[in-house]
């Protein structure tokens, strides 16, 4: 989980309450009771420390410099997003104790809106961006602070190390907007990056940063190799940043920056727009007119990039948006869910100190929840149910035997195969796991079959050649092991029970799996006897007989009928049928599949569909 470090008497301060604890000095009751407060919130105070103690500890030795001043290190849940930084937090749990959430809102600009226009070649690199402004701001020290490290969290967490999303801040004075969002190639972008008076072009920017900056050096593979590099400019063609890597020194943010313009790009739009509610909401705090975000509007070249993400033709869209989101569960499904029972009007309270604005709707049964921009992490009415739990106190949930008991048993097929695994075990082969992602040409080509497109599952975007389809066939598999180990002392006998996948139209995904069974002899003559053995002992451990050696016409019996599947050898191999369904097939593999696998011995095998069994 992500660990906030904030300082101990700001905290206190911002909350309105010291719990005993005198400015600048340890209290163990304090800290006591914090933890309490803490626990009760669904975090948990994990460290009390001080600058002078990280470091200490970091070098082993005293920093004169380092501040005394004590800091509480708080485990959060890695998805509230929303208490990352002290702003957050503080608010969040004043709420809890009782205060009112505040409102958060759009406020119109003088003029018109600011703009970012994107243009349509941003597609192929970082198709995504989002912005707002946040007006009449004033800075200190620590709220700067604040402002940085939340941006690095942010980065660390949601936006998974600027893979998804990156975040530029700007301060809108020394720039003009409309603003562009253009990918260009990496000699034409100069510009001179955030703290460093050099002006670089893309290329050499990308070098000096290698070189010179460790912290930097681990984004660089994010563009790098990219044949144009997404760039944010202002009117007169600025560089305001090179995301997700620097933002320029020209417009970087100082303790006298009063505007501020937020730019978020992204190849995830809906996290995108979380990261700019979170950025916005916990620092329009700090402006003139509280809690208020001037909007900004994004044009896309392209209408098309962003419609499969916002369902919608248009071109324009603004940001952010702070409009809460509505839920309607009922009482008795959180009660339920939670194993109390509380009255309506009691679930209501709870979920107000969580920041879920609730109410009770006429029914006296269902209750309307109204989730801020903050609480991304609500999705489901579940979550809306874990949060009335936490706020009503897992200490306070009393454990009880569920009334309606129920016994688990193994499912009948994971059953049937651990039963055949141990049967072919004991005949003597050796059990082997293989991957469930092949080539086309090792699934098909290789076997001597023929891909008809309407067999195997195809991945859209394979990383490599090596991993194309999901395997129709354990053949494959086993060839590629005897493959791996043909300098092992021969005979060779392995065998795998697991899952193949085929196409199938009549399930809701396409796709279905079959447990089949594999098995290969590998030695100095092809052991086709030995294959015909094992057939043999898996048919009387499933108790089905062979045909010609059964009197009963209600015994389930076994046969072998000539086969013309190319993976075995023309005459040396047999279709398996029980009754009138073929579950399988065996013979000697064929030379040529032997030869696509480098295999320098004659092998024999079986495949079985064993789910008919079950």
């Amino acid at each position: 989980m992500p660990v906030v470090g904030v300082e101990r008497d700001e905290l206190f301060e911002r909350i309105g309450q010291n719990f005993g604890a005198k400015q600048g000095e340890p209290s163990a009751k304090a800290d006591e009771q914090f933890d309490e407060l803490c626990f009760s919130y669904g975090v948990e105070l994990d460290d009390v420390t001080s600058e002078k103690k990280m470091k200490q500890k970091e070098s082993g030795k005293d920093d004169v410099n380092a501040s005394d001043e004590i800091i509480y290190k708080i485990d959060v849940p890695a998805n509230r997003y929303d208490i990352l930084c002290i702003e957050g937090l503080s608010r969040s749990l004043r709420i809890f104790k009782g205060e009112a959430a505040p409102q958060y809102k759009l406020v119109k600009p003088n003029g018109p809106l600011q703009k970012i226009h994107v243009k349509k070649e941003t597609a192929a690199v970082r198709p995504f961006v989002v912005g707002a402004i946040l007006r009449n701001m004033t800075f200190n020290k620590k709220n700067y602070q604040s402002f940085i490290d939340l941006q690095e969290k942010l980065h660390q967490n949601i936006c998974r190390k600027r893979t998804l999303v990156s975040i530029g801040t700007h301060d809108l004075d020394t720039i003009s907007g409309p603003f562009t969002y253009e990918a260009l190639p990496p000699k034409e972008i100069k510009f001179a990056p955030l703290d460093n008076p050099n002006v670089y072009n893309g290329e050499e920017l990308m070098e000096h940063l290698d070189k010179n900056s460790l912290h930097l050096k681990k984004y660089l593979p994010i563009i790098r190799d990219s044949p144009r590099y997404p760039v944010i400019l202002d009117s007169k063609r600025t560089v305001l940043s090179l995301p997700p890597i620097i933002n320029g020194d020209h417009s970087k943010i100082t303790l006298n920056t009063k505007n501020v313009f937020i730019e978020i790009t992204a190849t995830d739009l809906t996290k995108a727009e979380v990261v700019l509610n979170v950025m916005c909401t916990m620092f329009s705090e700090y402006c003139a007119d509280k809690y208020s975000i001037e909007p900004v509007e994004v044009v896309y070249e392209d209408a098309s990039v962003v419609t499969p993400f916002t369902k919608s033709s248009s071109s324009s869209y603004v940001y952010p948006d702070v409009s809460p989101r509505h839920f309607t569960t009922t009482v008795d499904y959180i009660n339920k869910g939670i194993g109390v029972d509380l009255k309506p009007q009691e679930i209501v309270t709870l979920l107000n100190r969580m920041s879920l604005a609730s109410k009770l709707l006429n029914d006296q049964k269902s209750i309307e929840v109204s989730v801020p921009c903050t609480r991304s992490d609500i999705l489901h009415a579940c979550d809306i149910m874990e949060d009335v739990a936490i706020a009503f106190g897992y200490n306070n949930l009393v454990r009880q035997v569920p009334t309606p008991p129920t016994y688990g048993k193994q499912q009948p097929l994971n059953k049937l195969t651990d039963m055949l695994r141990q049967e072919i075990a004991m005949a003597g082969f050796t059990e082997v796991l293989t991957l469930s992602l092949c080539s086309r040409e090792e699934n098909f080509k290789f076997l001597n079959h023929t891909d008809d497109g309407n067999t195997a599952i195809t991945i859209a975007n394979p990383q490599t050649i090596e991993f194309q389809v999901a395997r129709t066939t354990l053949m494959v598999g086993i060839l590629k092991t005897v493959s791996e180990n043909r300098k092992m002392p021969l005979p060779i006998k392995v065998f795998e029970v697991s899952d193949v996948v085929v196409k199938d139209v009549t399930k809701d995904v396409g796709a279905k799996n079959k447990r089949n069974l594999c098995a290969l002899y590998a030695g100095v003559t092809s052991g086709f006897e030995v294959i015909h053995g094992l057939l043999d002992t898996i048919m009387i451990a499933l108790g089905i007989h062979w045909k010609g050696a059964v009197s009963q016409s209600n015994q389930r019996t076994y046969e072998l009928k000539p086969s013309d599947d190319p993976t075995f050898f023309a005459g040396r191999r047999a279709d398996i049928y029980v009754g009138n369904q073929k579950v399988g097939v065996l013979g000697t593999v064929n030379p040529e599949v032997l030869a696509n696998y480098h295999i320098p011995f004659p092998c024999a095998a079986i495949e079985i569909f064993i789910e008919p069994f079950v």
